[in-house]
């Protein structure tokens, strides 16, 4: 039994670790979410492959172990451009690069949405049926979500913790 709550007491530090890490990440993200009056709609531009190239990125599915050893990882990237020669470009992950080659042979065109940033030059794309307000009112959604899960989870660790001492408190003014 002791071992138990001992499992539990460490598993709830890391939780509590993890909530706090959690709380002050969605904070920041939703501080630096742009207004959807931001975003320029471009439109829905039609994007076709051109190119698969392999990325350097950081390894976070490995092991501990296999993390230094290997900090970072080879992905491979499929390169879309717009058709309409408009210079808008757009990337995605491919499974591996056979996989992003035959995605590149195909020349199967996507559409997307640009969303495009004035005050930076700078643009997003999103899914076609996405519009500004969605996709900022998502990204809020989305940390707002993760803010309300580790909050609650912070408090109710609080609150366990004083209910706890509080017991053991009373516990030790009786036995004297």
């Amino acid at each position: 039994m002791k071992k138990l709550k001992s499992i539990f007491f460490v598993a709830g530090i890391l939780l509590l670790i993890l909530s706090a890490a959690s709380l002050y990440v969605a904070m920041q993200a939703l501080l630096v979410i742009r207004p959807a009056e931001d975003y320029e709609d471009i439109g829905v531009l039609t994007f076709q492959p051109y190119d698969v190239l392999p990325v350097q990125v950081q390894n976070t599915g490995a092991s501990s172990r296999d993390r230094r050893m290997n900090p970072t990882k080879t992905v491979y990237m499929v390169y879309y451009r717009a058709t309409d020669g408009s210079g808008y470009k757009w990337s995605s992950e491919a499974f591996s690069k056979d996989h992003g080659q035959r995605v590149v042979e195909a020349g199967e065109t996507v559409e997307r949405r640009v969303l495009r940033i004035p005050a930076d030059g700078t643009y997003i794309t999103v899914e076609p049926e996405q519009s500004a307000g969605s996709y900022t009112a998502g990204l809020r959604q989305k940390y707002t979500t993760i803010f309300a899960l580790a909050g609650a989870y912070v408090l109710l660790y609080g609150l366990l913790w004083c209910l706890i001492y509080r017991r053991n408190r009373k516990k030790e003014a009786r036995a004297v």
